[in-house]
């Protein structure tokens, strides 16, 4: 189903508006019931760790979203990405030519680059450690307790690189008794799942717990020059826990491991071959991708040490400690064609050992967390570039750009949060982090003959050496907070909140010395010039928004609307180019171009809800949910200042940024023999967005809907459940990555190549339509 550009489908609102007269989000209350939004107090009331103390959602004066793990297994979730369906102005991808590397904006601020040097806009945190690289972020949702979405800048709390928001995978803590979980899940294109969890009391205050997951799909497509699979998984992923708790001590050691052995994720090309006029496939799963010098392979493990001491009824400490390795290999075939036209084979290793502290203070009128945090972390990228037939049209047979990236990072920072309620209806929080945030980037570019580096092959001879570059450079910044909320009583909250944003600067590891100009004017180009062409500085957001949470008719209808406006500075704007190294007309290479080009404004409004419509009205035990979720997104750039000092402003838009975002659902459970059958729908839409700054006809997704149902069955026990679960039900087609290395096409314009001589213009696309049985077993 596809919607006109620029609109609304009028039956979507429709439905959307009646629901708003009469409901609220389903995976955030379901009121004096169990709850399917995430922790809850004794009455009923949503509690999270938003400000790193556990305190009820309404009473948090900022835009969050808390999805359980209750609801997250009913409507059959899988993975992390789905719940960018669910919440207002979220997006979540796989990241393009990748099988788990995550892509994440919230409200317009992000980044789509995995490379190493780029940092990514939306943080993402597992049991409050922060991970550094999107590499292996695209978490299967197992032994999860709850996810919480924080929209708007973090930048106290939560440090540097939360510009756009954060978003928390908070894992269970252990029961006190012995329990088995099993769960299977079997379904479309051979998906066969299986997760086993278990724990068991040690002592009276030590509990150990493991859990072990085999998640396999076959591929949406295949890959028909190398007869495999494509968009296929191939997962195996632990976890373990150990933890002592004897009141007021309490010590948490966890671990886990991933290993993704999945087949490539290769691009669908959109355009036929410029060169050998190679015909556009008619399934957009399949591929001719011929690349196959390194496998697809993702290896990721880590673990954390999270310790909490009550020192008096007022006075907490913790520490928190983790570190995570990963290393990936990728064939990334752009061009998606048997021959080495533009052809990527890259490696990623990623490693961070961070740690934090913090001093929890709770009484009667005051509250807050004063705290320190240490990471070391460091990124190495190493691809090649193959051009192989534009290499052979000039004479130079295997014509190989490589490029090898290391970057490391070592920031500190302290911060402090303080809420003090003047009255029983006033309440003023401020709080502040300053962060020194040092950056060392080595960039190594060489130009090889005769086929792929040693790196992934033998045989080939270099050439030129075209970057030989170190640098480093400290960004420090102080990222304030400040907030007001009035409550009228404790089921409201009218909040106004100021927060700011901050996300390091870097080098782009793409650069190319060679190419810097004269920058500084002197009549050379030295080390000062290279230093300048390949750095970039940071970006900020001042975010202001204004509230209102209420939860009402006890706890039965729930709301959140919140209007917020964004001033985006010095906006990193990475991009590549293609570039003739031997100035003989064809571009044999490219490099990456990093600028703080824009200014812009981010501004709009979220509207979430949900309500307990019905209750025991079939019998008792049955009950309707109904759900909401709207959001608005105006951004635009102020100024855009392109690569020859052109402000082209109005000739750019956001990524990855769709205007409107739309979710609402239902929840109908009913008695059936001794259980409850829960029958669950979802409809959401996404507005028009575009893949890149620029807009382009081709990769840019018109508004799609997206349509999934479950039914699940609980016995009353709740020693076991089964249920049927179809997604994407109108087996929508959208686009959510893509590459584009070509030129017209537009106006009966020819295509051009601007890289390689086929042209690269490849499409990445969401999930077909699926159906799969679930069952979960508790022994």
């Amino acid at each position: 189903m596809r919607l006109p550009k620029n609109s609304l489908n009028s039956a979507l609102l429709a439905g959307t508006a009646l629901l708003a007269l009469t409901s609220a989000p389903v995976q955030a209350q379901e009121a004096n019931d169990a709850p399917a939004g995430a922790d809850t107090a004794d009455d009923g009331i949503i509690i999270v760790s938003a400000r790193r103390r556990d305190e009820r959602i309404t009473d948090v004066p900022l835009s969050i979203t808390a999805v359980s793990a209750e609801a997250l297994a009913k409507s059959g979730t899988l993975e992390l990405t789905e719940i960018g369906q669910e919440v207002p102005n979220l997006t979540l991808e796989v990241s393009r030519g990748t099988n788990t590397t995550l892509t994440a904006f919230i409200r317009g601020v992000g980044q789509q680059d995995p490379v190493a040097g780029f940092e990514a806009g939306v943080g993402l945190y597992v049991d409050d450690v922060y991970l550094n690289r999107p590499q292996a972020a695209v978490l299967d949702i197992y032994d999860v307790e709850r996810i919480e979405v924080l929209r708007g800048p973090q930048g106290t709390l939560y440090g540097r690189n939360t510009i756009g928001g954060a978003i928390k995978y908070v894992t269970r803590r252990l029961p006190d008794d012995l329990q088995l979980k099993v769960r299977g899940t079997y379904g479309s294109y051979d998906q066969a799942d299986i997760v086993v969890s278990g724990s068991a009391p040690v002592s009276e205050s030590l509990k150990f717990g493991a859990s072990a997951a085999r998640l396999s799909r076959g591929g949406f497509g295949d890959n028909l020059t190398l007869g495999t699979e494509n968009y296929n998984k191939d997962v195996w992923a632990g976890r373990a826990t150990l933890e002592f708790d004897n009141g007021p001590v309490f010590v948490r050691l966890s671990g886990d491991y991933v290993k993704d052995n999945s087949e490539a994720r290769q691009g669908h090309r959109l355009i036929p071959g410029l060169f050998t006029g190679a015909p556009v496939l008619d399934d957009v799963y399949d591929t001719r991708a011929g690349l196959n010098v390194v496998d697809q392979e993702v290896e990721a493990y880590g673990g954390a040490l999270n310790i909490a001491v009550e020192v008096s009824d007022t006075i907490t400490l913790k520490s928190i400690t983790g570190y995570r390795e990963d290393k990936s290999t990728s064939p990334i075939d752009f061009d998606s064609l048997p021959a080495a036209d533009l052809d990527v084979p890259a490696i990623y290793e990623n490693d961070q050992l961070s740690q934090e502290f913090q001093l929890l203070y709770e009484s009667d009128r005051l509250n807050g967390v004063l705290g320190a945090y240490y990471l070391d972390a460091n990124a190495f990228t190493a691809f090649d570039v193959a051009l192989f037939t534009t290499g052979s049209l000039i004479g130079l047979p295997g014509l190989n750009a490589q490029t090898l990236g290391d970057v490391k990072t070592e920031t500190w920072s302290v911060f402090g949060d303080f809420t003090y309620d003047i009255t029983d209806q006033l309440s003023v929080s401020v709080g502040g982090r300053y962060t020194s945030d040092k950056r060392t980037s080595t960039i190594l570019r060489t130009t090889f003959i005769g086929g792929y580096s040693d790196l992934f092959a033998t045989g080939a001879t270099a050439i030129a050496v075209t970057s030989n570059f170190n640098g480093s450079e400290t960004f420090k910044e102080f990222t304030p907070r400040a907030s007001v909320s009035f409550k009228p009583n404790q089921n409201h909250n009218i909040y106004f909140t100021y927060s700011r944003g901050f996300k390091g600067g870097g080098f782009d590891p793409r650069g190319q010395t060679s190419a810097a100009p004269d920058l500084d004017g002197d009549g050379d180009v030295d080390f000062d010039d290279q230093f300048q062409f390949l750095r970039f500085a940071p970006e900020t957001v001042d975010s202001y928004e204004l509230g209102w949470k209420a939860s009402l008719l006890d706890n039965r209808l729930n709301i959140s609307l919140a209007a917020f406006k964004g001033d985006y500075n010095d906006v990193q704007i990475p991009g590549s180019v293609g570039v003739d190294t031997n100035n003989d007309g064809i571009n044999d290479s490219f490099i990456g171009i990093t600028s703080n080009a824009a200014s812009a404004d981010v501004n709009g409004f979220e509207f979430e809800g949900n309500a307990l419509v019905g209750k025991d009205f079939a019998g008792d035990g049955s009950r309707l949910n109904v759900n909401w979720a709207l959001g608005y997104l105006d951004a635009e750039y102020n100024t855009f200042i392109d690569a020859f000092g052109v402000d082209v402003a109005d000739q750019r838009v956001f990524q990855n940024t769709p205007e409107f975002t739309v979710n609402t659902g239902f929840d109908l459970g009913l008695p059936v023999a001794s259980g409850l059958v829960d029958f669950i729908g979802s409809i959401s839409y996404r507005s028009d967005a575009s893949q890149f700054e620029v807009p382009n006809r081709f990769l840019d997704q018109d508004g799609f809907v997206l349509l999934d149902a479950s039914v699940v069955y609980t016995a009353d026990n709740d020693r076991w459940s089964i249920g049927v679960h179809g997604k994407n039900l109108t087996d929508q087609r959208y686009i959510v990555a893509g590459y584009n290395f070509v030129s017209g096409g537009v106006n009966g314009q020819p295509f051009t190549p601007t890289l390689g001589l086929e042209g690269t213009l490849t499409g990445f696309y969401g999930d077909p339509r699926r159906f799969f049985v679930t069952g979960e077993f508790r022994f």
